[in-house]
This record gives structure tokens, C-alpha cells and sequence, in this order.
């Protein structure tokens, strides 16, 4: 069902009549919504204008707000009304000259045919416009159909040859909307999987967090990549848990736990990365039943397959971090020094990451859960994370300088002394008191404390 947007009326009455069209995932998603039932999502508005030179379609467009024209092989008009900015192009086709998805010869223009515009899009299901204002569907290429069916289908056999990136899309959509991919498709797609190296690693990083963050089950489009061989180009080392088969308490192969635990996983993408990854060094580490040190080789290779599809760094240090960490022993008896300890070791802002990955771990072996234990764990870390104890030395009531200060006073520092390796010693010396006893964090107990250090040092070196 057509759901006017307010703009689509303001640009339609700034440019000639039958000439403005709404393209993209907008026309695809209203009718996704309408099959389904469900209220379309409207992220972006985008727009062809035919019929009209890109002089006089920014004189038309300049009325209605802040005009800006980007591209170099193609002209897109960004006009911003309201604080809102929406994109209207002039139509465009394009010919492929070489394996890549900017290869492309590109003729745009008021006389190329909206057909043909439409015609370079990826899939049958984006091959679709509606006419603004009325409504009316524009669809040459059966777009509508294939979503009816839940169907994604190229118009041609060289797609993928043509865009490559279009293979990732394709496993992206298929994850999220939950579409079958046709033979044509998957055929095109096998036969094009080694031009997969084509794609700048960027662009392939953005695919690939897509697919794992938007869709509510990411292995539909994982199983699409590996059945093509994409994902052979990709991460091979994914490949490696095929047919590895694991202990009693785990239904399936490490691949297969490893799609569903991260079907299983939160929808963020450091949750299913982590979920993704978690178990990726037990193929190099199995001896027999067990994985000796697996989470750590699968934290290696978990930095080294994020950083070659150039993941942001924070993302690629954390998830690694999860990973490395996922086989903590979740024993609800620990002593509260305990708890403390495994806090620190894990870091605060991990924590919910950990938990969200083990719950995932479980619901991702196939078996019911053994006890609550892991519950149980859980409650006491949030428990004692509400205490707000010190979990760093940069939560404690007294710092570096006043370790300086007293080593100043005592003689074993000359004045003008800036710090040295005793510093830090002394930090941790009682760092470590606090997480046995909280209560000494106050900068009076502190300060005894640091005199007692101070006294039972030997010498003054600053090694």
C-alpha cells in the first residue's frame, strides 16, 4: 500500500506533471509491508526525475530549500526542506567494464528511459517506482511478484559478474527478510564467488555488520554465502567448523553451533560477531572431545578476520576480548573478592556482552540447559557491580600524586621527582587490597596503607 510521505506532494508540485518517481528500498519496503502486514519502515526517500535537465531541475528544486549537487559520474541533487535532505536523480544506466562494482560506464540524463534506470538495480524486487503524486507502480520487471513470492531474482546472469558486492547484498537480504534466493541467483552467484576479492574490504565489512545487525536470523544469509562459496573467499577459517564434530553437550557441529548461537545472540553487531566467532579456534585445537585453548587462538583469529574486512578498532578489540574470556566458570559460590576479580578481568562495560554471549552459547547447543548456575553467576556480578566498588587503580580514593608526595617525604624520591616503576607498584599493592576489602577505599585508609607499602619496600631502585 502507497503511503504519501509529506515531500512527495511538495516536490511533485515543483516539477512538471508525470515526471517525479519514488525509488528504492521505500517501494519495496511499502509492498513488503503490505504482503506481510506489518507498517513500512521509511529510512530514506529517494528520488528519479525524468524528462528534466539537471540546470532546470535545480532551478525547480532551489524554492524549496538548500540545493546541492554531489557525484562525478552521475548528478544527484540533494535537497534539504525542513531539516529533512532527500536525494532526486536524474535516471541513469550504466555498462559494466570490468569485474567491480564501480566499473561502470554511466550515462545519465532527462532522456534516459525510467526503465532502464531501474534495470541497473540489483534484484527484481528493487526494480520498482511509484509515480508522485498519484501512486501508480511502476514495476517492468516483475519486482512486486518476487516479493509476493519472498523471492530474491537478478534480471541477468551477469549480475554478480557485473557488481560483485551484489552477492553480499544478496545474503543480507535474504537473512533479513527471510526471502529464497532463485536458481538463477544462486547459480549466477556460485560461478561469480572468486570475484568476491574484487570488492574493496570496506565495502564488504559494511555488508557483512548488515547482515549480522539487521537480520533476525543471520545464519539464512551465512548458509547463502557458504552454499555459493562466498563465504570460502571470506573467512575461510568460518569453514573449518564443517563436520567438526564436538562433546555430548552440543547437538550440532562447531559450524552449525556456530549458527545457532548467533541466530540465538542479541541484535547488535559486537553480540553477533562475538556469538559468530566464539568457537572458531576449536578446529585448530581439537584433541578428541576437547578444544584445550581454543578461545584463545579463536580471540587471533577473531582480530585477524575482523581487521582484514577493516572493522572498526574498538569493535575488533572488543569482541576479540569476549571471545578470549567466553569460558569463565560461572560459579554462583565465589567469594565476593572473587566476583570482584572476574569483574575486573573482564571489564564492566564486557560484562553484559559476556552474559548475552553465554545465554546465546547454551540456547545455541541444541540441549536444554543443565541448572542455573549461569543465572545465578550473573545475579551476584550485577549484585556487586550496584556496590560500586573500585574495579580499576583509577577508582581509587588516592592517585599517583600521592604516592609521589609520600616518597617525597620519606626521603626514597629526591624533590622534583616525577614517578617511576614504585608508582605503579604501589597503586597495585593497593588496588589489591581494596578488592579484598572495599571498605578500605577511603583516602585516609589508603594513605596507611601506602605507608605500610612504602616501609616494606627494600631500597629505593626505580626497576
Amino acid at each position: 500500500m502507497y503511503r504519501p510521505h509529506p515531500l512527495d506532494a511538495v516536490l511533485a508540485a515543483a516539477l512538471p506533471a508525470e515526471s517525479l518517481y519514488a525509488v528504492g528500498g521505500r517501494v519495496r519496503d511499502e509492498l513488503r509491508a503490505a504482503a506481510t502486514g506489518t507498517p513500512p519502515s521509511v529510512k530514506d526517500l529517494d528520488y528519479v526525475v525524468t524528462g528534466v535537465p539537471l540546470d532546470e531541475l535545480q532551478r525547480r528544486l532551489a524554492p524549496l530549500g538548500q540545493v546541492d549537487v554531489v557525484g562525478a559520474a552521475f548528478a544527484v541533487v540533494k535537497v534539504t526542506i525542513d531539516g529533512q535532505t532527500v536525494d532526486v536523480a536524474l535516471p541513469r544506466r550504466e555498462r559494466s567494464t570490468g569485474a567491480g562494482h564501480r566499473d561502470f560506464d554511466v550515462q545519465s540524463g532527462p532522456d534516459v528511459p525510467l526503465e532502464a534506470d531501474l534495470a541497473r538495480r540489483d534484484f527484481r524486487m528493487n526494480m520498482l517506482a511509484r509515480a508522485l503524486p498519484a501512486g501508480s507502480l511502476v514495476d517492468p520487471y516483475g519486482g512486486h511478484a518476487d516479493i509476493l513470492a519472498r523471492r530474491i531474482d537478478i534480471l541477468t546472469p551477469q549480475s554478480f559478474v557485473e557488481d560483485p558486492l551484489r552477492m553480499l547484498r544478496a545474503a543480507q537480504f535474504a537473512a533479513r527478510f527471510a526471502f529464497a534466493p532463485s536458481p538463477a541467483l544462486l547459480e549466477a552467484m556460485a560461478g561469480a564467488a572468486a570475484l568476491t576479492g574484487t570488492i574493496s574490504r570496506e565495502r564488504v565489512g559494511d555488508e557483512l555488520a548488515k547482515l549480522l545487525a539487521l537480520a533476525p536470523t543471520p545464519s539464512i544469509g551465512l548458509e547463502l554465502l557458504r552454499h555459493t562459496g562466498v563465504l570460502a573467499e571470506i573467512w575461510p577459517e568460518l569453514l573449518e567448523g564443517v563436520g567438526v564434530e564436538q562433546n555430548a553437550w552440543h547437538a550440532y557441529d562447531v559450524w552449525g553451533h556456530a549458527m545457532a548461537t548467533v541466530d540465538a545472540a542479541p541484535a547488535t553487531l559486537e553480540d553477533r560477531l562475538a556469538a559468530l566467532l566464539h568457537d572458531v579456534g576449536k578446529p585448530r585445537t581439537k584433541d578428541g572431545p576437547h578444544f584445550y585453548g581454543h578461545e584463545h587462538v579463536g580471540a587471533d583469529l577473531t582480530a585477524t578476520m575482523l581487521g582484514r574486512y577493516r572493522f572498526p578498532t574498538g569493535t575488533l578489540e572488543r569482541v576479540a576480548h569476549v571471545v578470549r574470556h567466553h569460558m569463565y566458570v560461572a560459579d554462583p559460590e565465589l567469594s565476593d573478592a572473587a566476583v570482584r576479580r572476574f569483574i575486573r578481568r573482564i571489564g564492566p562495560t564486557n560484562l553484559e556482552h559476556m552474559f548475552a554471549l553465554r545465554r546465546a552459547d547454551i540456547a545455541g547447543s541444541g540441549l536444554p540447559p543443565r541448572d542455573d548456575a549461569n543465572a545465578r553467576f550473573e545475579a551476584r556480578v550485577r549484585a556487586e557491580l550496584a556496590r560500586k566498588p573500585a574495579f580499576s587503580v583509577a577508582d581509587l580514593a588516592i592517585g599517583g600524586d600521592d604516592v609521589i608526595r609520600a616518597m617525597i617525604a620519606r626521603g626514597t624520591a629526591p624533590p622534583g621527582f616525577r614517578g617511576d616503576a614504585r608508582v605503579g607498584r604501589a597503586l597495585k599493592s593497593l588496588f589489591e587490597q581494596v578488592t579484598e576489602r572495599p571498605e578500605r577505599n577511603d583516602r585516609t585508609s589508603l594513605l596507611r596503607l601506602l605507608e605500610h607499602h612504602l616501609d616494606t619496600q627494600v631500597g629505593g631502585a626505580s626497576t
